[in-house]
């Protein structure tokens, strides 16, 4: 029977989320129940992954204001790392204190809303660390259902990426969409020089030029082709060369470097996108200059993340494999070292000499949001500063 209420796109509201509307049926019953029963338990859960994909040892946390966002209002204590902190496996990121009944229905969103985002901030890292301070772009949005996609480039720009290529997501992160030009504007103009120009002619001059040069004819002549027609108005070349042309790309990329530094055109840059992950771009690193990621961000396999009781009307209490008792994430600011405490246990000092420091801080006290959000750009600047201390 069709749900009169959906329009449009098959996907949830925020009223219809925050209602408690989109939760596994389990918990729908496990509501049911405990009303009916009379059972209202002051709990205490706790959110940590076991594990990464990949063969990951750290993530990045992804999805901390949306839980904001969604538990506001209600009569909760949430406490948790701040979004962008770097974390390992089996380590606490967020705990809900309240009576079970008010956020039962609520573990499926919580779960949904860190694990994908997290996978994205986490892919989007890697790639920022193997790419150093070259260029990194998110080009994923044409990948993934069009609803989510300010969700995928927020956590991409989050996670390091320098700028993303959708439109919308671009103006609800306060930054400027970045890009070059796509193949079907060299297609329907029917050559590449042709299509580079009336580009440079028709964009505002702040936008940088960086031609398409794999549409029709060899990238080495192509890109001269290019050279020669810009000049110094040219910063750049795109090299989307598809997988069944590429050969050996590197020998591709090198052979182009040669050709144009052998002209004078050294500053024009090098920019690669096109199937790039955090491999290739450790590949290509000798001669590239910037990167446009699509499907290793945006569908980033998820941060399976369990939500636990751990704490039942006071006493610790957890299911078989899991530690029971409320938890704090403390860390070294000279070492990084991370140590898992009881809540109540002091930070005390690290082996290295340095005071371990408690990431884990209050969110939300009694329906009011009590830690003030950071900005995207402010969440950026924390995930590059901790990627210093960790390796691929």
């Amino acid at each position: 029977m069709k749900d009169k209420d959906s329009e449009g796109f098959f996907t949830a509201s925020f009223q219809q989320i925050k209602g408690g509307e989109l939760t596994d049926c389990y918990f729908q019953r496990t509501f049911q129940i405990l009303k009916t029963k009379g059972i209202n338990k002051r709990v205490v859960a706790e959110v940590f992954a076991k594990d990464f994909p990949c063969h990951w040892s750290w993530g990045v946390l992804g999805g901390v204001e949306e839980v904001v966002r969604l538990f506001k209002g209600f009569p909760l204590v949430i406490k948790g790392l701040k979004e962008g902190t770097l974390f390992s496996a089996r380590q606490p990121v967020l705990s809900i204190e309240g009576n079970y009944i008010d956020f039962c229905l609520y573990e499926t969103a919580v779960l949904g809303l860190l694990c994908q985002s997290s996978g994205i901030t986490t892919a989007a890292a890697r790639c920022r660390k193997a790419a150093g301070d070259r260029m990194l772009l998110s080009f994923g949005a044409r990948r993934m259902h069009p609803t989510i996609s300010p969700m995928i480039e927020r956590n991409a720009f989050i996670g390091g990426c320098d700028g993303v290529s959708e439109t919308l997501s671009a103006r609800m992160l306060g930054e400027q969409p970045q890009g070059t030009m796509p193949h079907a504007l060299i297609l329907v103009m029917g050559d590449t020089v042709k299509a580079t120009r009336a580009f440079h002619q028709v964009i505002e001059k702040d936008i940088k030029r960086i031609s398409l040069i794999d549409t029709f004819n060899d990238e080495k002549f192509e890109s001269l082709r290019v050279a020669e027609s810009l000049g110094k108005e040219l910063y750049g070349l795109r090299f989307d060369t598809p997988s069944s042309r590429r050969g050996n790309f590197l020998e591709i990329l090198q052979e182009v470097r040669w050709e144009l530094d052998l002209r004078g055109y050294n500053d024009v840059k090098l920019f690669v996108s096109g199937g790039v992950d955090e491999q290739s771009i450790l590949q290509l690193n000798p001669l590239v200059d910037g990167y446009g990621v699509g499907t290793f961000i945006s569908n980033a396999p998820v941060v399976n993340f369990s939500l636990d009781i751990v704490e039942i009307e006071g006493e610790p209490i957890a299911k078989r494999g899991k530690e029971s008792g409320r938890k704090k994430l403390v860390r070294c600011p000279q070492c990084y070292t991370y140590r898992v405490f009881p809540e109540s246990e002091p930070e005390g000092n690290c082996p290295c000499g340095g005071k371990f420091e408690n990431l884990t801080i209050s969110l939300i006290e009694g329906g009011e949001v009590v830690y003030p959000l950071p900005s995207p750009q402010e969440l950026r600047g924390y995930v590059l500063g901790q990627l210093s201390h960790y390796e691929l």
